[in-house]
């Protein structure tokens, strides 16, 4: 049945619409200002002045709100600072902005290599086949086949029909996030994207796939982890890249985990300029150095010994960084796609989610 509307307040939809716009450029500014609550309320003022934002929106009472909500509150410096709530919320927008862009339209995607402990019953059904599990049977649209066919409940094995299953895999990923310096170079903010899609990874992975794990790794002259709790406050610095650093240590995380499938998410504008010897880091910025390349690839072949895939996002599209990324792809036997810092989180969560299921018959 259908429902129309022959009246709405226009007062009351553009308070709506109002409110849900400034909390998604907060949350936003929020996050291209490292997590600095103060810095992102100054820039939706800047935006006001500018005539960005309506001159009728109340700024100061929807900061208010924020606070009487428990977003954001006294970071004990005498400032304002996200709360845990607002940290939720933030996972919760990025989520709902990047999943709400990839169920309006989606690149394509690979399918899934292996699959994982699980079955999932889907709503479609087939013939049955022998083999097939008896407890898939559709018992509605097998009773309606021996109806249609013989007018009676008589059934015959050309009557029955099966759901249609699919493998559900279980995923240990560890997203690796480029904080070189190219990452906010040449006008382009390339590192609030990438935090925007771990944090959407974030939501989906603790509201839909409890049982799998993500870990993130921030990589430039060095790499280390990151807890998931930090990223809004990830920013870019004065780094070289240190790839191969980076799938060392994601290598070294995933090995502890016990899901089958691994994988790593490389997210990187810069081709490889630094690797670490001993405690010394080797840097070169210049063209592509074979010492770092091969070493860096090398460190891949180790990954796809170890049956992790690599799958590399590229936001960039530097030839020289395009040749190593199809190399370092042909010799993990990975993934790599190419992206932009718009549509970045659409090919990620996506392809997430398409590698977790695999159909089966």
């Amino acid at each position: 049945m259908r429902h129309r509307y022959f009246h709405l307040d226009p007062a009351l939809i553009q308070a709506i619409l109002a409110g849900r716009d400034l909390m998604r450029l907060f949350n936003q500014l929020v996050l291209a200002s490292g997590g600095d609550v103060d810095e992102a309320m100054d820039w939706m003022r800047y935006l006001q002045q500018e005539g960005y934002i309506d001159e009728s929106v109340d700024l100061e009472a929807f900061f208010d709100a924020l606070a009487e909500q428990r977003l954001i509150g006294p970071d004990g410096e005498g400032g304002m600072g996200l709360t845990s709530g607002g940290e939720r919320k933030l996972r919760k927008s990025a989520f709902e902005d990047v999943f709400g862009a990839l169920q309006k339209a989606g690149p394509g995607y690979h399918p899934v290599r292996a699959a994982g402990d699980g079955v999932e019953r889907l709503p479609e059904t087939r013939p049955y086949e022998f083999g097939d599990e008896i407890h898939h049977l559709d018992p509605t649209r097998s009773l309606a086949n021996a109806l249609k066919r013989h007018g009676r409940l008589d059934l015959a094995e050309e009557d029955l029909e099966v759901h249609e299953t699919e493998h559900l895999t279980s995923c240990a990923t560890i997203v690796a996030i480029d904080v070189s310096h190219s990452m906010i170079l040449y006008g382009e903010d390339r590192i609030t994207p990438a935090k925007s899609v771990a944090l959407a990874l974030t939501e989906l992975i603790t509201t839909r796939y409890p049982k799998d794990h993500l870990g993130v790794i921030l990589f430039g002259d060095r790499a280390e982890p990151v807890e998931l709790t930090e990223l809004p406050y990830v920013e870019a610095g004065p780094y070289h890249t240190n790839t191969r650093e980076a799938l060392q240590l994601a290598r070294g995380l995933l090995s502890r985990r016990k899901q089958p499938n691994k994988q790593i998410f490389l997210i990187t504008d810069g081709k490889p300029s630094a690797i670490t010897e001993g405690d010394q880091i080797y840097k070169n910025p210049f063209g592509l150095d074979m010492r770092i390349v091969n070493l860096t690839l090398e460190e891949a072949d180790q990954c796809r010994r170890q049956k992790i895939v690599i799958t590399t996002f590229m936001i960039a599209t530097d030839p020289m960084l395009t040749d190593f990324v199809d190399k370092l792809t042909k010799v993990n036997r990975g993934r790599a796609y190419f992206a932009n810092p718009y549509n970045l989180g659409e090919f990620i969560l996506a392809d997430y989610i398409k590698n977790r299921r695999k159909r089966v018959r």
